[in-house]
């Protein structure tokens, strides 16, 4: 990959087998394969493991294409003051910066070099995410966006700018600790405005939304100093490449 590309994978839930999982679950380092086993529903220990199997498998066939061997277990991470994950990166390892977000039914991860970068993706079911909460959460400008539509229009703005705002907050490591209302977004054409509580260039971020499934969203910030050179690499994961790491 380039400095001025954003790689995006994803894993739907449903492509993998039953036979699949203990191989999934064996890219993940003992202490990972216990929190998962934490989750009181199935359906939670599937995206969690995903994800992290999907992340660490990436890591390592990146790290492979620069002549580097890292076992997929063997990547270890720091975690930011809102639980955002950097790799700890191995002696002659390209700069690595890493984001990943698991929903119902689907995990994605994001990586790019030496750049800030966020994935957020969300099961279009969900029926939590209402007009009601973009009200009392999302910027004016935002909100104004969505007087009017149709329904289904509604849902689609809706799913877009809480992807997006995630994706853009997971990026820069602040998570929910950042106001959702102090940042709002234009869909059409898809940019980004601050207000005086955030000290940033709007200028300086790629942004872009996708639809990985019929049934998800995924939305995708990444900071570049100058947008137009970035470039997206988004494709499914290989599922097979995964499981042979797994061996």
């Amino acid at each position: 990959m380039t400095p001025d590309t954003a790689l995006v994978r994803w894993l739907p839930v449903a492509s993998i087998a039953e036979a699949d999982w203990p191989h999934l679950s064996a890219l993940l380092p003992a202490e990972e394969q216990a929190r998962a086993e934490r989750f009181h529903f199935r359906r939670d220990w599937e995206s969690y493991t995903a994800a992290h199997a999907l992340l660490r498998g990436a890591l390592t066939l990146l790290a492979a294409e620069a002549g580097l061997r890292v076992a997929p277990a063997d990547w270890r991470f720091s975690i930011g003051d809102h639980g955002k994950p950097e790799p700890v990166l191995p002696a002659g390892s390209p700069p690595f910066r890493v984001n990943l977000s698991h929903t119902r039914g689907l995990a994605a991860v994001a990586v790019a070099l030496d750049r800030e970068v966020g994935v957020d993706v969300e099961w279009l079911d969900r029926t939590n995410l209402t007009i009601d909460l973009a009200d009392r959460f999302f910027a004016p400008a935002e909100c104004a966006q969505l007087v009017g539509l149709e329904a289904e229009a509604e849902k689609e703005a809706l799913f877009a700018f809480w992807t997006l705002k995630e994706a853009y907050i997971k990026a820069v490591g602040m998570g929910l600790a950042l106001p959702l209302g102090a940042f709002a977004y234009t869909l059409d054409p898809l940019s980004i405005a601050f207000d005086d509580r955030i000290q940033d260039d709007p200028d300086s971020w790629y942004f872009q939304r996708l639809r990985p499934t019929q049934g998800h969203v995924l939305g995708l910030a990444l900071r570049h100093e100058a947008p137009e050179r970035a470039m997206l690499d988004a494709a499914p994961a290989g599922l097979a490449a995964l499981l042979r790491l797994a061996g």
